[in-house]
């Protein structure tokens, strides 16, 4: 902000005392030189004045034309934008700040907001003596200001701050009608930086002044959240209904089939039709992966330790607990959570690989404590170093990175081994049936049996039940608007993993009847394509996004938006295969085996 030729404060800017979460989402609060008492009235106060040179003033119109945004807060309230439309109505906008300056649509002239008019609600509790602030706005304007007798100020003699400006009226507020002149951005311009306070009373109580914000006005119907929520509900009652009506009755025909069969002599047997299903797959169903059977168990371990992270902190933040008004506070949990789920992936991952009977035991709790974290903290040091050399203000300082590598060495890493030797303590998992010496030969499937075809359709039912929401959710990280309707996210959570799971259940049950034993990496990959979908549509969404044509604006949203798909791959790809287990071990332990 103070890059730019604005007002700065009596004895230059300070940074206000911030969270972990805060500096890693950019957000740095600094003083402002803005002088404001509880119900004191503002007209037309002079701040300072700015004198252009040609590199600021260019400096200045390349971030004015860029869209660049100004967030103001008083009393941790964000302020909101008064503006006015295209046919002259008033609008406010309580998310992503006022513009700090706008471009002529006829003259193509870049103009400044040098003006601002700081709007203030105030609320008296019942009871309590003093005043709360529970609103605040900020109109822009810009004005070319003009001393009263031709007076020219050097910006320094402080008589400037008293002598009345022509373009202001005494005693009275500016507003758009009392705008003669804009002024404009160009080399050796005198820019005077003024601003009003108004004070209004508000039934609004302090408790409750943020609803506003979170509900931008009512700008989004709560009909909408509840349109999405029916609508996934209805995909996963049918799917539901599918998988009941497909699988129960189905496996009940089957599982009495094969148990009528094994009643039979051996004369009798002869005599019956030739066995097939998924019956004959039971000695290769239960043999470990024949590719990158430590990736699995690492990939698995990593989803449920991302999955449970998730489901945590959407509890939290769906109680309260997370409000958007304590700013930081959902990312510093979502860290915290990370890190302290980090013995359920040790577990998870160490107690699949002894039942695979892996031997490399030690590598693998090292590569599950630091394959994804170490993808992430790699991908944002990255694109940290690049926000550093632009100088970006959503660049994270050098010692929350140290404190944040802290965490992940000495707390997640010793968790996750801490998980994994309870794994490998406890008894392997046990198998219903005996694996074969020698693998059994696959038949050539048709071509809706291929399993890349299964994978490649599997993931847009569940992506079809949270497709609403995760607009909402995709709005508020991108465009900077609040997210507060943590109970339809949780809802639609739990919908998104039950869906994964009936999808992933049914497919394979299909691969087994088609005499394909290989379902491991099969039932991850296809709960784990809703990721795919999730990233194909971040595509089309950036679209409405408006972003600039900078390079780093592509590789900051599709980098990020990889890893958030890179996460959602190992929590869905998770659930599809530890649903699976469950699955299969439980309708081949109801089948007699010889």
């Amino acid at each position: 902000y103070y890059r730019l030729p604005f007002c700065r404060p009596t004895g230059g800017p300070k940074m206000a005392s911030e969270n972990l979460g805060e500096f890693l989402t950019g957000n740095k609060i600094q003083n402002s030189p803005y002088s404001i008492n509880m119900l004191r009235e503002v007209y037309c106060q002079v701040l300072c004045q700015v004198h252009l040179t040609k590199v600021e003033a260019h400096v200045f119109a390349m971030h004015i034309k860029a869209g660049y945004h100004n967030n103001w807060i008083i009393d941790n309230l964000p302020g909101a934008n008064v503006g006015l439309t295209a046919s002259g109505q008033q609008q406010t906008h309580y998310a992503g700040g006022f513009p700090i300056g706008f471009k002529a649509q006829d003259t193509k002239e870049i103009y400044v907001y040098n003006h601002v008019n700081i709007m203030l609600k105030y609320h008296n509790p019942e009871g309590k003596d003093g005043h709360r602030v529970v609103g605040f706005a900020v109109e822009p304007m810009s004005v070319k200001h003009q001393y009263a007798g031709g007076y020219q100020w050097d910006g320094e003699n402080s008589e400037g701050f008293t002598k009345p400006l022509s373009t202001c009226r005494a005693n009275q507020h500016m507003d758009h009608n009392s705008i003669y002149a804009f002024q404009k951005v160009a080399p050796d311009e005198n820019i005077i930086y003024t601003y009003d306070v108004t004070w209004k009373y508000s039934e609004t109580a302090w408790a409750s002044r943020w609803d506003v914000y979170l509900s931008e006005d009512h700008m989004v119907p709560a009909q909408v959240h509840w349109y999405s929520i029916t609508n996934s509900i209805l995909v996963v009652l049918f799917l539901s209904l599918l998988v009941v009506s497909i699988l129960v009755r189905n496996l009940r025909r089957d599982i009495a089939g094969y148990n009528a069969m094994s009643a039979l002599t051996d004369e009798e047997k002869e005599e019956e039709a030739e066995e097939s299903g998924w019956k004959l797959v039971h000695a290769d169903v239960f043999r470990p992966p024949s590719t990158f059977p430590m990736a699995f168990c690492v990939m698995v371990g990593s989803g449920a330790q991302i999955g449970l992270c998730a489901l945590v902190t959407i509890c939290c933040a769906a109680v309260g607990f997370l409000s958007p008004a304590r700013r930081g506070s959902l990312m510093t949990a979502t860290l915290v959570f990370y890190m302290l789920c980090g013995s359920l992936a040790g577990y998870v991952s160490s107690r699949l690989y002894k039942s695979f009977r892996g031997q490399k035991w030690q590598l693998c709790t090292i590569v599950t404590a630091t394959a994804f974290p170490g993808l992430c903290f790699a991908t944002f040091i990255f694109f940290n170093t690049i926000l550093v050399f632009f100088k970006s203000t959503a660049s994270v300082p050098f010692l929350d990175l140290v404190i944040v590598a802290a965490m992940w060495v000495c707390i997640s890493t010793p968790l996750v081994f801490f998980g994994a030797y309870l794994g490998f303590k406890k008894d392997s998992i046990t198998f219903p049936t005996v694996t074969s010496m020698i693998a059994r030969e696959i038949p050539e499937p048709t071509f809706f049996m291929m399993p890349m075809v299964g994978i490649s359709m599997a993931g847009m039912v569940p992506f079809a039940a949270a497709y609403v929401e995760l607009f909402f959710i995709m709005t508020s990280l991108w465009m900077d608007q609040f997210y507060y309707v943590f109970g339809f996210t949780l809802v639609v959570y739990v919908i998104l993993i039950i869906t994964c799971a009936e999808v992933t259940l049914l497919l394979c049950y299909y691969q087994l009847c088609a005499e394909n034993h290989r379902w491991w990496w099969f039932s991850f990959f296809t709960s784990g394509s809703t990721a795919a979908y999730t990233f194909f549509y971040s595509f089309f969404w950036f679209r409405s996004l408006e972003a600039s044509k900078m390079l780093i604006t592509y590789l900051l949203y599709f980098g990020y938006m990889f890893l958030i798909c890179t996460a959602m791959f190992l929590v869905t790809g998770s659930v599809g295969a530890l649903a699976s287990l469950w699955f299969i071990r439980k309708i081949f332990g109801t089948i007699k085996v010889d």
